[in-house]
């Protein structure tokens, strides 16, 4: 048995993209965890953009090399509808056949994630962050992509690390965001965490 998740990010190349799978890995692990108990084979596989984690994600599901095949990508944008209905009407992927609690979402940028831990930023980023900076909203899914990377730039920005870099920075900082408190303030991570948990649990 194996599950294959293709995930948005992690640039043009292959040693960011796993670096990117290292801090997702990591973030993922309650999920990853309950499937390698199990016996399933756990492929994560960040493709530079949304466009290509889309494109393989199809692929995979034609070629049938897995059980699960999850797609997860930024929504972009706020999100009024279920994932597949998203990403249909904004993007214009056809999604036909395929079981929407494998499409996911991070909404509306992998960043907002990470901005929804700020204990765990100031630590990683230490003298010179800026916590006050950052977004206060419960569901932090309701801040646009824009304004979370401005306030992701202001908080770090008097940091010895520097502003905060996608490619340098995320790695890290997956692997110490805490899950429980991103899942609380922003919905569809807790969705994907409950579907793939739950699909386990009921034996897929």
């Amino acid at each position: 048995m194996k599950i294959a998740i293709y995930m948005e990010g992690g640039g043009p190349k292959s040693n960011s993209q796993a670096m990117l799978r290292q801090g997702m890995d990591a973030f993922l692990a309650k999920i990853k965890d309950a499937y390698c108990k199990k016996k399933w084979n756990w492929k994560l596989v960040p493709c530079g953009g949304r466009d290509e984690a889309h494109k393989r994600f199809q692929n995979e599901r034609r070629n049938n090399n897995a059980d699960i095949i999850v797609l997860l990508v930024d929504s972009e944008t706020k999100v009024f509808k279920k994932p597949a209905a998203h990403l249909a009407a904004r993007d214009g992927w056809n999604f036909d056949g395929v079981d929407g609690d494998f499409i996911h979402l991070m909404v509306q940028t992998m960043e907002t994630w990470i901005v929804a831990d700020p204990e765990a930023l100031a630590s990683y980023y230490e003298q010179g962050f800026q916590a006050n900076t950052l977004p206060r909203h419960q569901n932090l899914e309701a801040v646009r992509k824009r304004d979370i990377a401005q306030a992701l730039n202001r908080a770090t920005q008097r940091t010895r690390k520097g502003k905060y870099h996608k490619i340098q920075h995320a790695r890290h900082l997956l692997q110490q965001i805490d899950p429980v408190t991103v899942r609380e303030k922003c919905p569809h991570c807790e969705r994907l965490f409950e579907i793939l948990l739950g699909r386990m649990d009921s034996g897929v």
